[in-house]
This record gives structure tokens, C-alpha cells and sequence, in this order.
């Protein structure tokens, strides 16, 4: 009997090749199954791929061979299909650019047809939904309804799912999941659940689940007071990000099968730590950060033998760091800074801590450190994270020399040149809000990473290495020339790698300098809040990085110069300087921010204003500039929608650490807002303004400007525009503050505005409007100094009453008689009272001249309704000036 060709002979084959090589090399040329290239095809024909993942998924090609599939060796059958979506995140962009990635409506029901398929990857995506219609129907709501699997559905041998990431997927239903009983890892965090409420008691239907990652997923209900989750094989469970605002559930500490990861950060947990965590004896990773949990550290925490990572910061625990901790001997990981903790911190509550490479002991108000001055600790750290309270570092830090990442916060020390010797080893240093006292004048700089802002430190600026890639100098006292930091061209080598610079809030003075063509890889520039005088050099324009620039509140004066535009500048602000000339019409259609408040510029606004789509912030307040106000300003998009939500990284700087994201820097502008001077820093993404007040603009406002739907805050004060309010300013019903005050409108203000919900602020003061107030708790509800300086204006909240006729006109009604006509008796009844009050007050007079003490007290009533009507008067123009 031939057995060459029968099954047998190819299993024997592949074993034997199996064992006797490597099982890479055994390779029968089988083909991909035609039904499992169908299946592929069929995919591939319902997703959107904008970039061509998939164009190499074609009948020309074996599908074993296609992007991001893998077969098995022997029978050739599909067995995983990995197609996740690379992205970086560019600087200043509105969000992450997930343009190339897959998107539309995936099939996964489809997928499922691929009977071997144990692997699938598609995380970072930007798919929109789901289909699975073998259960696309079938909705379970209510808790108490027992949630079994549909018995005629074929379980799949998928293992492994990651649809993690896809921000815009939204699943109603996880009940797709009963198909999956041999699921061993889920991934599905940041994709929104918050329809699904029931998706612990489905999770806990697979069998296998041995790793659980939801976090971000909106996800409501912890279902806190359930005893016990049939969970069997449960190792990892990731669930941040979700705000329950409830208490650790009783489930989680039953979990019977050797749990040994919890991360519940960022989750609104309330209560204290409860005892039965030592139920949880298999315990490695517990991460409780950015909650609400109170109490203290219970003293039992210690008996966690195996624990590696504790992270309980962000929290507001409170009394003191019990010793215990000392205990936890195979700990790598301690985090119990940002809370309320008191009393002293010593050697011994590091005992026998051998392993510990990241601690993180920040208080405020700090720590008291007991450190014996020759303890050498058991530890090597890598990262530190600490304040105390003392006028000396602790001495054990000199011992550390692995260290990689310095944060002291909120201290008092001396900084001798033993310390910074020491910390030129560190690459990330931040000591930023202290008291030190030292002196930078003589100071090399050699961290990546440097943040000093917020301290005592004195003298002039240090020198940088070419490492430095971030310094933060700013909101110090610091003094003397930029040019002893930009222009020691010995120490460069004739090469720079910074990236961020801000030494703003100092008293630095002297010229901008011409030392900037070593500093090519500049994206972020501060100099603002100093003395410095002179103009912009235009060898700044050989910044071609630079993104941010600040020169505010410095004595800067000239023209802008156009080499700038040789920069892409998406940030720039010049306010409260001198500067001279037309608003520069260069500036980058990408432009974000435009602040160019409080100088001198002149001429119209640069229609080019109206190119820059992505521009939120148009500050040009304070300045000469006349013309008109542009009709193209709705095509400024960023204004027109409301899409501050989506404007994550608009004011983000992102520097890559080591191949991997490590610093973020978010934008910080001062505007003026509802009347007062605001600082928007994180809050900065969701401020749509508009502010041309205290110029010389005039005609009307264009009825376009009011399509910008998505603006917050509108100023057009102290210019000489006319014309009426047009009625679409209702339209705008995002506008929180809003400014017409000091110009020449007239007309009535329009029965619109009372739609405008979110207004917090009014002041139409000092113009000609006329007419009623329209009615309503939204308009009647600012005071009267919002519309004061109308001399027609009338109603509540002014005390000026008006009459209104049936033909909507307000004027002074006339009597009339019970017939309807004008009556003649009024006018007669008015010229005898008239005539009486007259011969009355000159007799009451005559009295009192004739009365000496009456005469006095006359003059004197008068002089204090004099007085009176002065102070009236000028408190009145010093609250519109």
C-alpha cells in the first residue's frame, strides 16, 4: 500500500520536520482556504481604508501573505489578523491624526466565519460601529433578568480581541461576546459603553477571561453592593477612567482564582480601604489613583506580601504613612503622594525595601523627614517625586545613583554645588514651586528635561548643554541679558536639541540678540514679562520649528518682520508691547492664537485673517486699527462649530522622551473676559474669543459674523460702529460674554438675544439704542449698568418705564377721553396745576429768604445734593472708563 500521498504520510512529514527542526522552515506550499480568502475579501469590501492597508489583499497574492495575516504552517487556515493603526501626535494639532487608519462599519460576525482565527487586533483605529447580526436584536437592560448565552450560536476559537482605542466606536451591546467562550484577552478600553449596563454580568459569561481591559468606556454602574462575580480565571483587570462614584465593590475582593492586577484609577471611588483586600493574597498591582478614597492607610496594608506596584496618590488620605509599608519587601513602585498625609517619614518606613525604583512621597503641606544622616537606603530609585519640610535635602539622595528623574515640589532648601553636580546626572529635573536658595549665574545645565520655574533661585541665566531639550526658568528673579544663554557658542559644539524655552516672569533686559541660528530646533519660545527692549531680530526667522512664540509684556517696539513668516508660527502673542505698523498679513493659515492687544498697530484688518480656519483666538484689542470689521470672517471654521471638545492637542507641545511620549506642555494666554483680566492654561482649548475693542472700526457689523456659532466670548467695545443689532445674534448660543459697549448703535436690541442662554456677561452701555428691554429672566437679569448711557432705552432692569402702543412704537402716550379722542379737558387741568405748583414754591421761597436759619439750611441741602450728584457722576464714568 502506497502511503505517500494519504493524510498520514503529511502528518508524519510535519512532525518530523517539527522535531527535527526548527517548525519555521516546514513549509508544504498549501494555499490560503478559498473560503477563508472570501471571507478576508468580503471584509475588506465593507471597511473604509483611506491609505490602503489592505491593497496588497487581492486574489494576485496567496492571502497568507497579505497585511497583518498570519496561517497556520500545516493546514494553512487563517489564524490571526492583526491590522492596528499606527499614530504619532504632531504638535498643536486639533487631535490625533487618525486620517490613514481604517474606519466605517466593520462586520465581525464575518470574521467569526474564520473558523481557526484565534488572534484579532484592530486597535487605534477609526471604526464607527460594529456589525454582528446573529445578535444585533437582542437587548438585555434590566439586572435582574438572568443573561444567558443564545444556545444556538457556535463558539469561535478567538483567544485574543483588541478593539481598544477606536474613540469614535460606540457598542450598545457586548452580548457578541457570548460567542467568544474561549476569549482569553479583552481589549476594549476607550471605546464608549455607556449603553450597556450589564456588562459585568456578560464578562463574567466567558470562562477564560484572564485579562479584562475597559477603561474609558463611560461605563456607569460598579454594581458595588454585588457579594460575588462569577469571574474563574480573572489575572488583570483594568477598569479606569470610568466614573462610577461608588465604593469599592465587595465582588472585587471574592475574586477567587488569583487576581493579581487592579487598576481602578480615575474613577470616582469614594470610601476607605476595606480589610477584605487581604482576601486578595495573589495581589501585585493595585492602582487606586485620582479618587476620592479617604481615611487612613491602614496598617494591614503591609501583609501584602507579593505587591509590586501601590499607587493610592491623588486621593485624600490622611494621618500618617504607617510604617507597615516597610514590610512590603518585593515592592518596586510606591505612590502615595497628592494627599493629606501628616507626621514624620523615616528609615523605617523603607525597611526592607531592596527593590523600590520609583517613589513618589509629595504632601502639601510637606512631609517632616527624620532621616538618620548616615542611613544608606537598601534602594537604588530611578525615579523621585518628593517634598518635606526642613531647610536641608535629605542625605540619603546622594546615594542614589541610578536616578533618572528628579521632582522636589513645595520645599524650602539650600542648593549647594554638591546638588547641582549631582543632579546634572538626572535627565528629567523639576523643581519647580520652592524656596532655594542659590544662585544659576556659574550653573551648567546638563538634563534633558529641566523645569525650575516658581523658586528663590537668583543671578543671571545658566549656561545650557547641548542635552537640554526643555527649560522652564520662568516666574523667578532672575536678571541680565538672553544673550549669556543663547550666544556661549563654545558650549553648543555648534549643535542644539532644545526644543522648549521659557524664561518668562523675570527681570531679564537688554536687546532679543541675533545668537539665534544655533537654535534651530526651537518649536516653543517665552520671553514674555521681562524688560527687554529693542525689535524682533530678523534672524528669528531662521527658527523655521518655531510654532509658539511670546513676547508679551516686554518694551519691544518696531515692525513685525516679515522673516517670521519663514517660522510656522501657530501661537503668537505680542501683547502690551510697542510694537508699529499693519497687522502682519503672513501669518500662517494654521494659526491658532493671534493676541496682539495694547500696541500700536494700524491700518484695516488683513482679509488673510479669514484664510486662518483653524484660529480660536483673534485678540487685536487696544490698537489704532480702522476699516471696517471683514464679512469673511465665517470662514474661520474653529469659530463656527463648537468643537472645543475635539481640540486636545491645539495647545499641546509633545516631546518624545526615549522613543517614547514623556512631556506635555499646555499653552497658557491672558484675555480679557466678562470684564476681567482671566489666565486660560488647560482651560485655553475650550475659549472661542473674538476681541476688537478700543480701535477705530466703523459702519456696521456684517450679519456674518454672526454664523459663528461656536464663539464664547465677543468684544467690539470702544470703536464707532452703527447700524442696529441684527436679530441673527441669536443665532450665536454658545456666546458667553459679549461687549458692544462705547460705539454708536442704534435701533432696538433685538428680541434674539434673550435666546441666548449661556450669557454671563452684557454691557451695551453708551449707545443710542431705544425701545423696551426685550422681556425675559435672560436679558432682565444682567443690572442696570449693562445698558446705562441709552437715553431711550426702557424697562427692567432700568427704572425708566415705557409705554408701548398697539403699532409696537414707544413714545409718550397721550390721555384720551372715554370716546377714544384726545381730551381737551387734560390740557386745561394741567396749565392751572402747573400754574398753582408755580405760585406755591415762590411763596415757600420768599419765606425762606426771609428766614435766616431757613436760608442756611436751604444752601447747605443744596450743596450737599451737589456733592452728592458729583460722586454719583464720577462713579459712573470711572465704572465704563
Amino acid at each position: 500500500m502506497d502511503t505517500s500521498s494519504s493524510p498520514y504520510a503529511l502528518i508524519f512529514a510535519c512532525l518530523l520536520c517539527t522535531m527535527m527542526f526548527d517548525a519555521g522552515t516546514c513549509n508544504f506550499n498549501n494555499r490560503c482556504s478559498k473560503k477563508d480568502t472570501q471571507t478576508l475579501l468580503n471584509f475588506k469590501k465593507g471597511v473604509m481604508d483611506p491609505s490602503g492597508v489592505l491593497s496588497s489583499w487581492s486574489t494576485q497574492q496567496d492571502c497568507c501573505e497579505w497585511r497583518g495575516v498570519k496561517c497556520d504552517r500545516i493546514n494553512s487556515r487563517v489564524t490571526r489578523l492583526s491590522l492596528p493603526c499606527f499614530t504619532s501626535i504632531p504638535n498643536y494639532i486639533d487631535k490625533e491624526d487618525k486620517s490613514h487608519c481604517l474606519t466605517g462599519t466593520f462586520s465581525l460576525s464575518l470574521l467569526m466565519e474564520l473558523e481557526f482565527l484565534n488572534y484579532l487586533d484592530l486597535r487605534n483605529n477609526d471604526f464607527l460601529a460594529i456589525q454582528f447580526d446573529s445578535v444585533h436584536n437582542q437587548n438585555y437592560y434590566n439586572l435582574s433578568v438572568s443573561i444567558r448565552p443564545p444556545q444556538y450560536l457556535n463558539s469561535s476559537t478567538l483567544r485574543y480581541l483588541d478593539l481598544s482605542l477606536n474613540d469614535n466606536l460606540v457598542i450598545n451591546s457586548l452580548q457578541f461576546l457570548f460567542r467568544m467562550s474561549s476569549l482569553e484577552y479583552l481589549y476594549i478600553s476607550g471605546v464608549d459603553l455607556h449603553k450597556e449596563t450589564n456588562w459585568l454580568q456578560i464578562v463574567t459569561m466567558l470562562p477564560s477571561l484572564s485579562v479584562l481591559r475597559m477603561s474609558y468606556c463611560q461605563l456607569k454602574d460598579l454594581n458595588p453592593s454585588l457579594q460575588h462575580a462569577n469571574f474563574t480565571a480573572l489575572k488583570i483587570l483594568h477598569l479606569s477612567g470610568n466614573k462610577f462614584h461608588s465604593e469599592l465593590p465587595k465582588w472585587l475582593f471574592n475574586i477567587s482564582c488569583g487576581l493579581s492586577g487592579i487598576f481602578l484609577s480615575s474613577c470616582s471611588l469614594t470610601g476607605q480601604l476595606p480589610k477584605a483586600l487581604l482576601n486578595l493574597q495573589h495581589l501585585e498591582d493595585l492602582d487606586l489613583e485620582n479618587n476620592d478614597l479617604n481615611g487612613s492607610i491602614p496598617d494591614w496594608i503591609g501583609e501584602l506580601d507579593h505587591l509590586q506596584y501601590l499607587f493610592v496618590d491623588g486621593n485624600m488620605f490622611s494621618g500618617f504613612i504607617p510604617k507597615s509599608l516597610g514590610n512590603l519587601s518585593s515592592l518596586t513602585s510606591l505612590s502615595v503622594g497628592d494627599n493629606q498625609f501628616t507626621g514624620v517619614v523615616s528609615e523605617r518606613n523603607f525597611a526592607k525595601m531592596s527593590k523600590l525604583k520609583n517613589l513618589d512621597i509629595y504632601s502639601s503641606p510637606p512631609l517632616i523627614f527624620d532621616f538618620d544622616s548616615h542611613w544608606i537606603p537598601p534602594f537604588q530609585l530611578e525615579n523621585l517625586w518628593l517634598s518635606f519640610s526642613g531647610p536641608h535635602l535629605p542625605a540619603w539622595l546622594y546615594t542614589q545613583r541610578s536616578i533618572q528623574g528628579l521632582s522636589i515640589y513645595g520645599s524650602s532648601f539650600q542648593a549647594p554645588d554638591k546638588f547641582w553636580n549631582f543632579v546634572s546626572r538626572v535627565s528629567k529635573l523639576s523643581l519647580e514651586y520652592n524656596s532655594i536658595d542659590g544662585n544659576l549665574s556659574n550653573i551648567l545645565l546638563n538634563s534633558t528635561v529641566v523645569n525650575l520655574s516658581s523658586n528663590g533661585l537668583k543671578g543671571s541665566l545658566p549656561r545650557l548643554s547641548s542635552n537640554v531639550a526643555i527649560v522652564r526658568l520662568s516666574n523667578k528673579s532672575l536678571s541680565g541679558s538672553i544673550s549669556q544663554l543663547l550666544c556661549d557658542h563654545k558650549m553648543l559644539n555648534g549643535k542644539s536639541n532644545l526644543v522648549y524655552l521659557d524664561i518668562s516672569l523675570n527681570h531679564l533686559s537688554g536687546d532679543l540678540t541675533s545668537c539665534w541660528e544655533k537654535w534651530k530646533s526651537l518649536i516653543h519660545v517665552n520671553l514674555g514679562s521681562n524688560n527687554l527692549t529693542g525689535k524682533i531680530p530678523i534672524s528669528m526667522g531662521v527658527l523655521s520649528n518655531l510654532a509658539s512664540l511670546h513676547l508679551h509684556e516686554n518694551k519691544l517696539y518696531g515692525e513685525i518682520p516679515p522673516s517670521l513668516q519663514n517660522c510656522q508660527i501657530l501661537i503668537f502673542n505680542v501683547r502690551e508691547n510697542n510694537f508699529t505698523g499693519n497687522i502682519p498679513n503672513w501669518i500662517p493659515h494654521a494659526a491658532k492664537a493671534l493676541q496682539l492687544r495694547s500696541n500700536h498697530f494700524s491700518g484695516n484688518i488683513p482679509e488673510q485673517i479669514c484664510q486662518m480656519s483653524s484660529l480660536f483666538i483673534l485678540d487685536i484689542a487696544d490698537n489704532t486699527i480702522s476699516g471696517r470689521v471683514p464679512t469673511c470672517l465665517c470662514n474661520i471654521t474653529a469659530l463656527v462649530v463648537n468643537n472645543a471638545s475635539h481640540r486636545e492637542y491645539s495647545t499641546t507641545l509633545q516631546y518624545n522622551f526615549s522613543n517614547r511620549s514623556f512631556y506635555f506642555f499646555k499653552e497658557s494666554l491672558e484675555l480679557v473676559v466678562k470684564g476681567l483680566v482671566l489666565e486660560y492654561d488647560n482651560n485655553l482649548k475650550f475659549m472661542n474669543l473674538i476681541d476688537m475693542s478700543s480701535n477705530n472700526l466703523s459702519g456696521t457689523i456684517p450679519v456674518q459674523m454672526f454664523s459663528l456659532f461656536g464663539l464664547c466670548s465677543l468684544n467690539l467695545s470702544h470703536n464707532k460702529l452703527t447700524g442696529k443689532i441684527p436679530n441673527e445674534i441669536g443665532n450665536m448660543k454658545n456666546l458667553e460674554s459679549l461687549d458692544f459697549s462705547v460705539n454708536q448703535f442704534s435701533g432696538e436690541i433685538p428680541q434674539a438675544m434673550s435666546k441666548l442662554t449661556f450669557l454671563g456677561y452684557l454691557n451695551l452701555s453708551f449707545n443710542n439704542l431705544t425701545g423696551n428691554i426685550p422681556s425675559g429672566t435672560q436679558l432682565q437679569g444682567f443690572d442696570e449698568l449693562s445698558y446705562t448711557g441709552n437715553s431711550d432705552l426702557c424697562g427692567p432692569p432700568l427704572t425708566k418705564v415705557c409705554f408701548k402702543l398697539s403699532d409696537d412704537k414707544f413714545k409718550d402716550r397721550k390721555p384720551i377721553n372715554e370716546d377714544g379722542d384726545e381730551s381737551e379737558f387734560f390740557p386745561w387741568f394741567h396749565i392751572g396745576l402747573k400754574s398753582g405748583f408755580v405760585a406755591g414754591f415762590l411763596g415757600v421761597f420768599c419765606v425762606i429768604l426771609l428766614n435766616k436759619k431757613w436760608r442756611e439750611a436751604y444752601v447747605k441741602s443744596l450743596n450737599d445734593l451737589r456733592d452728592r450728584l458729583c460722586v454719583l457722576v464720577v462713579n459712573n464714568i470711572n465704572s465704563f472708563c
